[in-house]
């Protein structure tokens, strides 16, 4: 499976990644953070598609 990855260099926290995998992606300190190491109850790779500054990453 999977796990997903956040360059916290490229991100802008705009929570697009919390909204869609609330689970998974939190915003902490005005950046988004993995809170856990799979995405179970989501799509990760819609978090990934729709981040705008493309920071997220899911690596086997």
């Amino acid at each position: 499976m999977s796990k997903p990855k956040v360059n916290e260099e490229l991100c802008i926290g705009c929570g697009t990644c919390e909204s869609l995998c609330p689970q998974v992606f939190q915003i902490r300190e005005g950046k988004s953070k993995v809170i856990a190491e799979e995405c179970v109850n989501c799509n990760c790779q819609e978090a990934v598609d729709s981040c705008p500054v493309k920071a997220i990453s899911l690596e086997k």
